[in-house]
């Protein structure tokens, strides 16, 4: 296996300002303002609630005050540093360790869950590793044996898949979170989620956006 990390930032670029970023692969969700991504092919806008992907050399300019939230898949161990050149103040929210075969086959996948009040997801797992970040609502999240820890907007942690998940979210508001999960190629355009017990499989209470879902060469 190869030694990759997921990493994942929070630039806030004021309007007019630029952040210019190496190549890597990467995702930028939108989750306040509008920008414009500047890359190979051309000028692409990117509003809120959307995402751009891509893995070359890139410069991200705001047309309006922005909030984004940067997913890098960074070869090697985590580094403990981002890139903080530019116009942007620059927030690390987590970076994580993920094992790849670097004979492996794998795509890329940015999605944004929704919760109505009350929503729960049972104990689930997944078919690859990924990064979440609560963006609304309160979402109380079990990992295993572990203890529930509650989410709040701006929190961010990282399922390995492995372990079984039980997420309940707030009963008051809508609940929503934004992920990036590395995952087989072979489950392009379905789901990677796996039940402890197949019969939850049924059981529908949130609501899935995929923004991407892409095959990618490791780094």
């Amino acid at each position: 296996m190869s030694s990759h990390a997921l990493r994942l930032d929070e630039d806030r670029v004021s309007a007019g300002a630029a952040l210019p970023l190496g190549p890597i692969t990467r995702v930028l969700y939108v989750a306040e303002g509008s920008i414009v991504v500047e890359a190979e092919g051309g000028p692409v806008d990117v509003d809120a609630g959307a995402a751009w992907f891509g893995t070359g050399q890139v410069r991200v300019s705001a047309r309006t005050p922005a909030r984004i939230l940067r997913y890098e898949l960074r070869p090697g161990s985590p580094t403990g540093t981002g890139d903080r050149s530019g116009g942007a103040a620059v927030h690390a929210r987590l970076e994580q360790p993920i094992a790849l075969d670097p004979n492996g086959e794998y795509l890329l996948r940015c999605d944004r869950v929704d919760f109505a009040p009350g929503g729960e997801a049972l104990p689930h797992g997944h078919k690859g590793g990924g990064i979440r970040c609560l963006i609304a609502g309160e979402l109380a999240v079990k990992v295993g044996e572990g203890p529930a820890r509650v989410m709040k907007p701006g929190d961010a942690w990282f399922e390995s898949g492995v372990e079984p998940v039980h997420a309940t979210a707030s009963r008051h508001e809508p609940t929503s979170f934004v992920r990036v999960s590395i995952l087989p190629r072979a489950i392009r355009g379905q789901s990677s989620i796996v039940y402890v017990d197949p019969a939850h499989a049924a059981v529908k209470p949130r609501k899935y956006t995929v923004f991407v879902d892409e095959p990618i060469h490791l780094p």
